[in-house]
């Protein structure tokens, strides 16, 4: 897009001053960077109808965007699975932007399965061995420390099940800021970024896990943009 590279807390300001000062709602950011990622997903399909795609999600809005993919693949023609490392009611509970869209997934017919623990992630191997596609939206850019358990292990899972992979915003564990890996990292195919690409893409180990990166529009007012110039 011709922009500088953003750092994590500038992409959080951006957001919050997208809702504050234009009224652009979270739910309508959230729906936009999970339907310009659901076309990139897409894209790396030979064929959507029928496609077995693995949705790896996290309880935050980084998996809020999965949810949002898994979505419109479904209404695609796809067969996504949903893996979540969180508690369902967890993040339905909570009502924002992340809990109404795994609400509009499960009540459309999304498959979800909570995956809590090292026991519960053994059930995601056998989906990852026969997938067309694994979408990776377990952590976004406010990562900053170590990965923790269940993640840690599906990340690992996803780096040796050497199928195609599209990261979300980010590569999962990998520092937006830096490009370290912060105890393992998603070995992407393509990276969709939303706005701005990240400082971390092309630094450090970042530019091993990242694949190609594709940088899309999710509304966010070009008056702020260009203020990123």
């Amino acid at each position: 897009m011709g922009r500088r590279a953003a750092t994590a807390a500038e992409m959080r300001e951006l957001d919050r001053r997208s809702v504050d000062e234009f009224g652009i709602p979270a739910l309508v950011l959230m729906e936009n960077a999970g339907l310009r990622a659901a076309d990139e997903a897409a894209k790396m399909l030979k064929t959507v109808s029928g496609a077995k795609v693995v949705v790896l999600c996290g309880r935050g809005n980084n998996g809020g965007d999965g949810f949002v993919v898994a979505r419109h693949l479904y209404n695609k023609g796809a067969c996504p699975q949903v893996f979540l490392a969180s508690k369902i009611e967890d993040v339905l509970v909570r009502s924002d932007a992340a809990g109404m869209n795994l609400e509009m997934a499960l009540n459309i017919g999304v498959a979800v399965k909570e995956v809590l623990d090292g026991e519960a992630a053994q059930q995601v191997p056998p989906a990852l061995s026969t997938a067309d596609l694994v979408v990776d939206a377990l952590l976004g850019t406010g990562l900053s420390g170590k990965v923790r358990e269940p993640v840690l292990a599906l990340i690992r899972m996803v780096n040796e099940c050497r199928r195609p992979v599209l990261a979300i915003d980010i590569p999962s564990g990998l520092c937006s800021d830096s490009g370290s890996v912060l105890g393992a990292a998603v070995k992407a195919t393509k990276t969709v970024t939303f706005a701005l690409p990240k400082q971390g893409f092309f630094i450090g180990e970042g530019p091993a896990h990242c694949g190609e990166i594709v940088t899309v529009d999710i509304s966010i007012p070009r008056q702020l943009l260009a203020e990123e110039a």
